[in-house]
């Protein structure tokens, strides 16, 4: 089959082009909201502006494991010339790794373009992943069909935040992944430190912050695969919140992710599968995929989990296009369920892009 492969790749800073500069340059610098120590021991990382797209070395590791799978693969950079490329050659199928640029709705861009194009591509559709995209969209259809997250108010305004909440709350950007803008102090005690979060993500990211209650229980990562009623998910991730340094929140913030988890420094952060309850273990399950079935997922996805304080799995963020590392000194958590399910990289790849021909193929009967 002749598959594209559609992605962005990560640009070194030389290489980013003078409109995102002007962008950047737009936005304060949000060195001063970090520790001073990683300011001055990591420069090089504390751009985010492309946390969410990916390296070379993952691109090369998709493009070989698809032919793995026995197809013929071209490299389609999400750019503007994009669309007219995917026009021309008119793949059999796209393996859709995108994550757009610019625009609340950017991970849309390329599955609408797809959908005009009717090109067939893994993942879901350009509806799904923009409200998964637009957190507080997600949340409220996740409430309305009663699968539980914390509530939540959105904001940029510091005048209308209530006067009447209890704390902890966590703050983060309305619009982004990968753990941008999360950071060590999104974890607010008091309406002051709120106040401070909501202006540093308006300064930094322009866009309102999303406020929650903040769920103190344990942390998990869940990887599914699947459409229909034959979604599975792979072994769940448990998150090691102990791992964190101990002068920081117990969160998987910017900085840990990031900074302190790196591949020459790999902390403990990660436990696959998780150790708990079988109890437990099931109401993560259902509570994923029940939340892959009101969003109407398709393929695969990567949910995180948090227990409220009454032991309650609670979705707390769901990422459409997962993060996919191809090297296991990375912690990327979908490959490494998929590790544990017996399935290495080549395979995992593979198993996802079947699973999109099968859908396909039933849709078009």
């Amino acid at each position: 089959m002749r598959v594209a492969l559609l992605y962005n790749v990560k640009k070194d800073s030389e290489e980013v082009t003078e409109s995102n500069s002007q962008e950047k340059d737009s936005k304060k610098d949000f060195s001063k909201y970090l520790n001073e120590n990683l300011v001055k021991n990591y420069p090089e990382r504390l751009d985010d502006t492309f946390a969410e797209w990916d390296s070379e070395e993952t691109i090369d590791a998709l493009k070989a494991a698809i032919e793995t799978g026995g197809h013929e693969v071209t490299l389609i950079e999400a750019d503007v010339d994009a669309y007219d490329k995917l026009k021309n050659i008119r793949p059999e199928f796209v393996f859709n790794v995108a994550e757009g640029e610019l625009a609340v709705s950017r991970e849309s861009q390329f599955p609408a373009i797809m959908e005009m194009l009717d090109i067939p591509f893994t993942g879901s559709d350009s509806i799904s992943i923009g409200i998964c995209h637009d957190k507080s969209r997600c949340k409220e259809v996740l409430s309305y069909y009663n699968v539980p997250n914390s509530s939540f108010f959105i904001t940029d305004n510091v005048n209308e935040v209530p006067t009447d909440l209890t704390y902890p709350r966590f703050v983060k950007p309305l619009h982004e992944g990968s753990s941008k803008g999360i950071f060590n102090s999104s974890v607010a005690n008091n309406i002051d430190e709120l106040k401070s979060e909501i202006t540093r993500i308006k300064d930094c990211y322009d866009q309102p912050a999303l406020v929650e209650d903040f769920l103190t229980g344990k942390e998990f990562t869940v990887a599914l695969m699947g459409n229909g009623s034959d979604v599975r998910v792979l072994p769940i991730v448990e998150i090691n919140l102990d791992a964190v340094p101990s002068d920081f929140n117990k969160i998987y913030s910017y900085e840990v992710k990031w900074f302190f988890d790196t591949r020459e420094n790999q902390l403990d952060i990660f436990r696959c599968p998780a150790n708990v309850s079988d109890e437990l273990y099931q109401a993560i399950e259902k509570v994923c995929k029940d939340a892959f079935k009101v969003l109407r997922l398709r393929d695969w996805a990567r949910m995180d989990v948090r227990l409220d304080s009454n032991g309650v799995p609670n979705i707390i963020e769901i990422n459409p296009l997962p993060g996919i590392l191809p090297d296991p000194l990375d912690n990327s958590c979908y490959p490494k369920a998929a590790r544990n399910a017996g399935m290495d990289y080549n395979a995992m790849i593979n198993a996802v892009l079947n699973e999109a021909v099968k859908r396909y193929s039933k849709e078009t009967k």
